[in-house]
Parts: structure tokens; sequence; C-alpha cells
């Protein structure tokens, strides 16, 4: 029997929510860990790494477009753009008819790195969507948008703290 099945196996019932949700944690941790790896082996994070990706793929997108994109705050991508500016990977471009609009483009470091690479998490994506089938991608794009849409608006009751006295 496959060890991850045992494990299974060993846990008690959790119910549908909490199992969602521990499979959800494992792949955040996942993520983070692999994170880590790609700064120590590449010189850049996920994150930054998948920033890269969308403005190597959308030469002139403009800050305000990638936040759309990427379903963020603009001044979470300032972040992540500032530090791969700093590296030389990113460039800025200024709009001359707004001030206020940059466009972005890679450098040619930039593009180097945006080369596909072995140990990042879009190739570990690449390789399970290689293998499984297309109902299946669907029905998890589906469930992940509707997740994430269901937490941007708050959906599934009101957050609260925890009444006084009782134990949390």
């Amino acid at each position: 029997m496959h060890e991850d099945r045992r494990e299974r196996l060993l846990l008690p019932p959790l119910g549908e929510v909490l199992d969602v949700l521990r499979l959800i944690w494992a792949v955040d941790h996942q993520l983070q860990s692999t994170s880590k790896r790609m700064e120590a082996s590449l010189g850049i994070t996920a994150q930054q790494r998948f920033v890269l990706r969308l403005v190597g793929r959308f030469p002139g997108i403009t800050v305000g477009q990638l936040a759309l994109v990427l379903h963020v705050h603009p001044s979470a991508i300032t972040r992540v753009l500032r530090r791969l500016a700093r590296r030389r990977l990113v460039a800025r471009r200024r709009d001359p008819r707004d001030g206020r609009r940059t466009f972005l483009g890679l450098t040619d470091a930039g593009r180097a790195i945006d080369a596909d690479a072995r140990g990042t998490v879009e190739g570990a994506v690449r390789h399970v969507l290689e293998y499984t089938s297309p109902a299946k991608v669907a029905a998890a794009r589906e469930l992940l948008a509707e997740l994430a849409d269901a937490l941007e608006r708050g959906a599934g009751g009101r957050l609260t703290a925890p009444a006084r006295g009782l134990a949390s």
C-alpha cells in the first residue's frame, strides 16, 4: 500500500471541510518550501518567478493589469516588481501620456530566467496536468475559483472574535 494512503487511513475522520483545508494547507506548505528551494537555486522566489513569467508573456503590461490578473492589490505587485527591478530582471517604462501608468518588460537577464526550468512550481503543476484528465482539471479550476471568490467576498460567515469566557 502506498505510504500516503496508509497515513490517510490512520487519520481520524475530519469531515469534508477540514479535509479540504488540510489539503490546501499541504499545498501551501509545499509552495513555500519549493519557493525557498527556487530562491536558493535560481535566485528567485516562486512568487517573483510567476510575476516575471506573466510580464514575459505580456510585454507592456501595466502594474494595474498585472494586479487584476493575479487578483491582488497593486501595492502587493509593486513590492515584487521593486525586487525584480533591483535585480535588473524587469524594466519599467513610464507612459509619456500618463505618468501614473508604468509599462513593464523583461530585461535580457529576466528573459533568461523566464525560460522553462526544472524544480519550479510551474514545473510541478505542468507535470500534474500532464497526467490529469481535462475533466478533473476543469473541476479543480472551478472549485479553486469559487473558493477564491468566496474568500474575497467573505462568504461563509462574518469573521468575529470568540465570545469572552469561551475556550478557543
